[in-house]
């Protein structure tokens, strides 16, 4: 496994220049946009790591199933589908089209960011500081990583930026999708996309994944097997943007990415999958980081497909 992560990383690495770092988070173009690498982490907890394994990345989108199972688990199905759909939206992450045409006004799924802000109104605690310490230890427990924490610097980034966002969310709120106050709804979603990892972070929760939940590790649930199959489910339908179909047929794997390059992959009853590589194409996934995933689907015959 090990020679086959570092051949991949090579053959690929080659593609980072055919990409382009995300420029409307002005923190993320200070990321070398050469930079590649992957982890697998098995579920008998075997780790391979390969390529610029040690970097530090923001999760951005790929916080998103992770928030949606702990939204599931406060709030049950019925209510959190009761204002977020299940469908693909064939439109750009950051769209708000949909919202405006389509009555009643609710996000196609919690994927895109119009979904994902619904998702992060829906996390419990008296205050913001209890919804994000919830929320930050649900994913330090998925990662088995208890030092995860904000980047602050991108955090404020996206504070200063996100106008697309506060003009998704405020219409949200019009619309009635979405109670409480916007600007702090806003502070909790831009903390979530700010948390920092590594590819191996990455892969232990897509591990924990593979296994429906159960952390192998330290032999615990962290998610209900049924919460963790509907959050997979996403990560195939919706998990790549408007990208998502054509990532099922060529790499099929159950997989979530992030402008931050990162890729979040789960294999089920299989492993998990940590892929960084910022420079993105022009749907948002990293270019290089698909490559490096559908080379290892092919050669481990990893498609769910």
């Amino acid at each position: 496994m090990q020679d086959l992560l570092e051949k991949i990383i090579q053959e690929n690495r080659k593609y980072t220049e055919k990409g382009n770092l995300a420029t409307y988070i002005p923190e993320l173009t200070k990321a070398n946009k050469n930079d590649l690498a992957i982890c697998v982490i098995d579920i008998e907890n075997n780790v391979y790591k390969a390529g610029d394994y040690e970097k530090k990345f923001t999760i951005q989108s790929v916080s998103k199933p992770i928030t949606l199972a702990l939204a599931l688990i406060d709030n049950g199905k019925e209510n959190v589908f009761a204002k977020v759909g299940m469908e693909p939206s064939g439109d750009p992450f950051n769209s708000i089209m949909k919202l405006e045409t389509v009555k009643p006004s609710i996000p196609y799924n919690p994927m895109i960011n119009a979904g994902a802000i619904v998702i992060t109104s829906m996390i419990k605690g008296k205050d913001n500081d209890e919804k994000l310490e919830r929320m930050l230890n649900f994913f330090r427990s998925l990662s088995c990583n208890p030092t995860l924490n904000i980047n602050e610097d991108v955090y404020n980034s996206e504070k200063r930026t996100g106008d697309r966002n506060r003009a998704i969310a405020y219409l949200l709120k019009s619309e009635g999708i979405i109670d409480g106050d916007v600007e702090e709804i806003l502070d909790l979603y831009f903390k979530q996309c700010s948390i920092e990892v590594t590819v191996e972070d990455l892969a232990r929760m897509g591990a924990n994944l593979a296994t429906y939940g159960f952390d192998m590790l330290h032999r615990q649930r962290i998610i209900p097997e049924d919460i963790a199959r509907t959050v997979k489910t996403f990560m195939v339908t919706c998990g790549m943007y408007d990208a998502s179909g054509e990532f099922a047929i060529n790499v099929g794997i159950p997989s979530k990415s992030g402008v931050g390059g990162g890729i979040m992959s789960s294999v089920p009853k299989k492993m998990g999958i940590g892929v960084f590589g910022p420079a993105l194409d022009k749907k948002g996934n990293s270019i290089a980081g698909i490559r490096v995933l559908k080379d290892i689907s092919k050669q481990l015959s990893l498609s769910i497909f």
